[in-house]
């Protein structure tokens, strides 16, 4: 009786008639799940146009003390990885809110620069952590249209417009120059992680950065992390155990956001309109791109 009588009077009354009583303190969390790159109907993803609004949210989210950020993904694209990334630190400086990240199954290549946007960084013992890397994969079927009796014709003005043609036989000039711009995304990606981590890294030369990945208690001995928990007992450690962890925005089933003409979800519209049908056939191609990406990481 004596804490309910306390809750309804102003908070310099409630200290006196329950001197145990503490304000509740909210913290926003944002959920990122999936591969990051473009949203497909049937894969679910992250990308920087469907991240940006709930990171908004939660960093404008009335009374929070801190955000939250709850990363599942694989990686996928580092440039929506890098466009998240530097939304969600302009906002943390902006509001002046700390941020903390609670990895999964897995945060990994652009999933782990996801985390590195957190003041620090958690993960379950069994996470996976790390793959800080680039890669590039593909097929040949040179061989297949040769068999088929099949003739490939294309014309480009540009010499380097066709690279890397999978029904071409490869080029070793087109191989080197991808390789060159590999590098290039590699080194951003590692000066990003040495800017986020700093002193924490262990091992801040080569020997992170080498696409190996790691699970929970290892990432925590190279400094890829903070420590091991889930969200709920970390926050509950750090602001009481009245903390209110509120769940801001979350992506709707596919079937529940409807398709444009260009067969994106969400009804865009803005590209060419190729129905329902095609946007279906690219989501199941996106959805076993994806797999494929889970499946790096045992999972």
């Amino acid at each position: 009786m004596k804490k309910l009588i306390a809750s309804l009077l102003p908070t310099a009354l409630r200290k006196r008639i329950d001197p145990e009583w503490s304000p509740r303190v909210t913290v926003a969390v944002v959920r990122l799940s999936g591969p990051i790159g473009m949203a497909m109907p049937l894969r679910g993803g992250i990308d920087f146009a469907s991240a940006v609004g709930p990171i908004e949210g939660a960093f404008e989210t009335r009374g929070a003390k801190a955000v939250a950020l709850v990363i599942n993904s694989p990686g996928g694209s580092p440039v929506q990885s890098s466009l998240i990334y530097k939304r969600i630190r302009a906002l943390a400086k902006e509001k002046e809110l700390p941020v903390y990240a609670f990895a999964e199954d897995v945060a990994a290549s652009g999933g782990y620069m996801l985390a590195c946007a957190a003041d620090e960084i958690y993960a379950d013992e069994s996470s996976i952590i790390g793959s800080i890397g680039v890669v590039s994969s593909g097929f040949g079927f040179t061989g297949l249209i040769e068999k088929l009796g099949v003739e490939r014709r294309v014309h480009t003005a540009g010499e380097s417009k066709a690279m890397l043609d999978p029904f071409k036989p490869e080029n070793p000039e087109d191989v080197a120059r991808l390789e060159a711009l590999q590098q290039e995304v590699h080194e951003n990606f590692k000066a990003l992680v040495r800017k986020a981590r700093g002193g924490r890294l262990v091992d801040p030369t080569e020997g992170l950065f080498t696409g190996e990945f790691w699970a929970g208690q290892a990432a925590l001995d190279r400094g890829l992390i903070d420590g091991l928990g889930d969200i709920r007992s970390v926050m509950r450690a750090k602001y009481g155990e009245n903390v209110r962890l509120k769940v801001v925005g979350g992506r709707k089933p596919f079937w529940r956001r409807g398709f444009g003409l260009s067969g994106r979800a969400g009804g865009a519209g803005l590209s060419e309109p190729v129905g329902l049908g095609v946007g279906l056939a690219q989501g199941f191609l996106a959805a076993i791109e994806a797999r494929s990406l889970w499946r790096r990481f045992g999972l």
